[in-house]
């Protein structure tokens, strides 16, 4: 596919008394009438430990050896991590890289961090979520986000080939392996991709840099994650390396069922960019993209909004990225009230299976339409 540069396509002007205008005003004005921080409250900082506490601490009784009663004990607490893994990568890592925990920018670089701890790299995670998701959601070739494997057709501007009939069933194996790829590879083919886009120049880093760093880094978590584990707990290896994939395979599951349902779905717009005049521009603003092409779910579900750091209100993430999820379900009566107003569809699904289901209708409709 071809590369394009981020400056090659423009969203339409907003005008004074537009929607995101109206929107942003009166979302503001809920947090100056309630005297209330945009940033991360009590409750964000007590969610932060028990995220941490739900991965350190089974890894800690895995390499105490205290794990080691019983194949089932051991393997559940792989489980755990993997569990924990989501809860640092929705409710931790994701609103620290977003700048949501405080407005002192040291104290969101020191949280965000945390994603070298379990396998990733900061940089090439903000160029591929914050910059080119949150700005080209859904639009092939600009959002890496869909622009994934051949196997897997995310948007109807992809090419189809005669597998995707049956992507509707194979796709979850293939999410399964999501955290997998990105700890092994992406992040190093990552990197060589945005250098040729320009894109870690705007970082600040180079290549080399990038490279250098990301090797250090996935040695640091091979070493602690898989190395220790062999060296120190009496189990065999192949267990460790066992209970590694359980880990891995639980957590790129839960976090495809995540993201996905927000954004490959049958009430998506994937607009493609319009030639004039030698330009590619959008005929939506950016904000009212992004409301065609995301969707909520599950909204009075307050176990699974708090596990999953918010993300099931994903209109109100991408329209105030810079607030942090704790506020999302005050904020959803405000926006879903001025965006109908407007007369935009606000889209939720009423339930989490509800949005799994409309999914993977649209993942059989990709292949077959």
């Amino acid at each position: 596919m071809t590369v394009k540069k981020l400056n090659f396509v423009r969203f339409a002007l907003v005008g004074k008394d537009s929607y995101y205008e109206t929107v942003k005003e009166s979302v503001q004005h809920y947090f100056e009438s309630n005297a209330i921080s945009p940033y991360a409250n009590a409750s964000m900082w007590f969610k932060t430990g028990v995220m941490l506490a739900l991965f350190f601490l089974p890894y800690a009784l895995i390499v105490s050896g205290i794990a080691d009663s019983s194949g089932f004990f051991f393997f559940g607490m792989w489980f755990l991590m993997g569990l924990g893994m989501v809860g640092i990568g929705t409710s931790v890592m994701h609103d620290a890289n977003h700048g949501t925990y405080s407005a002192n920018r040291k104290v969101n670089n020191l949280i965000g961090h945390i994603l070298e701890v379990i396998g990733g790299y900061a940089v090439t995670w903000k160029i591929q979520h914050n910059v080119l998701h949150h700005t080209y959601t859904n639009v092939s070739g600009l959002d890496d986000d869909i622009d994934s494997i051949v196997l897997l057709r995310f948007s109807p501007q992809q090419p189809r080939y005669w597998f995707h009939r049956y992507q509707y069933l194979y796709a979850w194996f293939f999410y399964m392996l999501m955290t997998l790829y990105w700890m092994t590879v992406k992040d190093f083919q990552n990197a060589v991709r945005y250098k040729q886009r320009d894109l870690l120049t705007k970082q600040k880093v180079t290549l080399k840099q990038a490279l250098l760093r990301i090797s250090i880094f996935k040695l640091g978590y091979y070493a602690y994650i898989m190395l220790l584990p062999i060296l120190i707990s009496d189990m065999p290896w192949y267990f460790v390396v066992a209970g590694f994939l359980v880990m891995h395979l639980t957590a790129g599951l839960i976090l495809s069922c995540i993201f996905q349902p927000a954004h490959i779905l049958e009430s998506s717009g994937f607009a493609a960019p319009v030639e004039t005049e030698g330009k590619s521009k959008m005929e939506d603003s950016w904000a009212i993209h992004e409301v065609a092409n995301t969707a909520n779910f599950a909204p009075n579900n307050r176990f699974l909004t708090w596990f999953i750091g918010g993300l099931n209100f994903q209109i109100e993430h991408h329209l105030f990225t810079e607030v942090c999820h704790v506020h999302y379900r005050k904020l959803a009566p405000i926006v879903k009230s001025i965006t109908e107003s407007y007369g935009i569809p606000y889209h939720q699904a009423p339930t989490f299976r509800n949005a799994l289901l409309e999914h993977a209708r649209m993942l059989k409709k990709l292949g077959r339409a």
